[in-house]
């Protein structure tokens, strides 16, 4: 990730801080002393699912939950200077292991993590309640030829049916303003950022069916899908007052349908001996690239 000059370090500590006094001044008991708002600037826990621990990227620090110190946590702890940082994203993790333990991985329940003295809080879950990694599992064709037409759109569209997917969607929209809810009590003096999923699927129609090998009318669908998981959660960022990191637009054009070279997000075929990363996931660039977008958003919003 390109190095911010000093001025935007220190505009993204102040604007932590300057968040974090207001919070103190309106929770904190009237004995607290003047230095307990200054302490709330020093932790920063890192929530999320595969996307935010980056599997199978190098180094692998957890690899039960597949967890890496080059993911978009570790870049922006890095980034901001935070002198104390937790990170408890698992691989599929859905909104329930944020209150439950997984119990594949035994990663405990990621709330646990946080406390009064955390400062920021970076929160990228959803897809796995929707189901979006079985999804591409389910479209995919990983041999014989490639289909023109839609038919995992036609399976999650069945006539009279309505939209499976945007169905699920909606219903994970209350978890999310739950774990929002969860975090603000947890963590009362943090500021939130919801972190968005990356651009996975491209307009590229042949590369994606080289890359991605899903049918070319699926492709739409897929796209509008992921487009609108990330809607909802930059409502439900917005209706609590909290970030929301668009790590779309900041990958966009380095989907996994781009030529190899471009992609900061992996097809169904990966090169682990060229550049370590899961299958339909970010790879390093593209974990640079989401940390980046955190780091710019802490920097430029509210």
């Amino acid at each position: 990730m390109p190095r911010s000059n000093g001025t935007r370090v220190r505009s993204a500590l102040t604007a932590l801080g300057a968040a974090a006094t207001l919070a103190a001044g309106v929770l904190a008991p009237a004995s607290a002393t003047a230095a307990t708002p200054r302490s709330h600037g020093e932790r920063y826990v890192a929530l999320g699912d595969s996307f935010t621990s980056a599997p199978s990227v190098p180094r692998q620090t957890d690899t039960a939950c597949g967890r890496s110190d080059a993911n978009y946590p570790s870049l922006v702890r890095e980034e901001l200077g935070f002198g104390r940082f937790t990170d408890v994203s698992c691989a599929g993790a859905a909104t329930e292991h944020l209150w439950q333990r997984q119990p594949v991985t035994g990663n405990a329940p990621q709330l646990a993590a946080l406390g009064t003295d955390t400062a920021l809080v970076t929160l990228g879950i959803g897809g796995n309640d929707v189901g979006f990694m079985d999804v591409l599992a389910r479209c995919v064709h990983p041999t014989g030829e490639v289909p023109r037409d839609a038919p995992c759109r036609r399976a999650y569209t069945r006539e009279g049916g309505g939209d499976e997917l945007q169905r699920r969607i909606d219903d994970t929209a209350p978890k999310i303003a739950a774990a929002l809810d969860a975090v603000h009590r947890r963590a009362p003096h943090a500021r939130v950022a919801v972190v968005g999923y990356p651009a996975l699927i491209g307009d590229d129609v042949e590369g994606c069916r080289r890359s991605l090998r899903i049918a070319d009318g699926d492709l739409p669908y897929l796209r509008g899908t992921v487009r609108n998981l990330n809607a909802m959660l930059r409502r439900q960022a917005v209706a609590h007052g909290d970030l929301y990191v668009n790590t779309h637009g900041t990958t966009f054009g380095h989907d996994a349908c781009r030529p190899f070279a471009d992609r900061w997000v992996e097809g169904l075929t990966t090169y682990p001996r060229i550049r370590p990363a899961a299958p339909f996931h970010p790879n390093e660039d593209g974990e640079r690239a989401m940390a980046e977008a955190v780091v710019d958003a802490l920097v430029d919003g509210p």
